[in-house]
């Protein structure tokens, strides 16, 4: 399956986001989070090995792509334990910390140009949301001010996988109750997101990334919701 650069909308029934990359930009995060960190660092650097942890936990997950070894919420930091010799407790404090808590102000700022309304255009045309992340999203998608249908994560006890394994697409679909190919899916990663997709029989979309003040990926994708294509 390819890549759907023209989307039939009259087929769509739910339309699934990732969050990361997909719903705001991580290079405008990454500045703000730097200048956090260095800041926070600067004065405490007898603690400046949460860095390495910070990255280990990235590393190690990047590594392990398609997971279906179980207990993935677990798994995660154990992963980064084995690798750095910390301790399960640290690990999980200092994730929790910088990666799913103290980023979550900062999302507003950085959620992409004409977001906001797409969702509420499918909204009006009675298109189902749905986001599948490789993280956890509901204080995410709370921070950026969107709301879904249905907020799913790899680690939710029902998925326990990893993308690109299709296991999350196909539990949206089904919990939706409606076909994989009445979905789409809308991501940034071909390797993760475009797989995932193409193995859920699942059409999709990667996005167009571009410079945040020159980025119309969604106001693109609302006009052609608006006005159908035709034959």
């Amino acid at each position: 399956m390819k890549e759907y650069t023209i989307v039939d909308w009259s087929a769509i029934k739910v339309v699934i986001f990732d969050v990361d990359g997909t719903l705001y930009t991580q290079s405008r995060l990454r500045k703000r989070m730097f200048y956090a960190l260095i800041k926070h660092y600067a004065l405490r650097p007898w603690q400046a090995k949460d860095l390495m942890i910070l990255q280990r936990f990235r590393v190690e997950r990047e590594k392990r792509a398609g997971y279906a070894g179980g207990n993935l919420e677990k798994a995660q930091y154990e992963w980064c334990v084995e690798k750095g010799g910390y301790s399960p407790l640290k690990v999980r404090q200092v994730v929790e910390q910088w990666m799913f808590t103290f980023p979550n102000p900062y999302l507003a700022q950085c959620t992409y140009p004409g977001t906001h309304s797409f969702f509420a255009k499918l909204k009006s045309k009675g298109i189902k949301v749905a986001i599948y992340s490789d993280y956890k999203a509901h204080d995410k998608m709370l921070a950026m001010g969107l709301e879904a249908d249905l907020i799913v994560s790899s680690t939710d006890p029902e998925i326990d996988r990893l993308k690109p394994d299709p296991t999350g697409l196909l539990y949206i679909a089904n919990k939706l109750q409606v076909l994989p190919e009445q979905c789409l899916f809308i991501g940034d990663r071909q390797e993760m997101d475009g797989e995932c997709a193409i193995r859920a029989g699942m059409p999709y979309l990667i996005l167009d990334k571009k410079p945040f003040n020159k980025f119309n990926f969604y106001q693109q994708l609302e006009h052609t919701l608006t006005v159908p294509i035709t034959a």
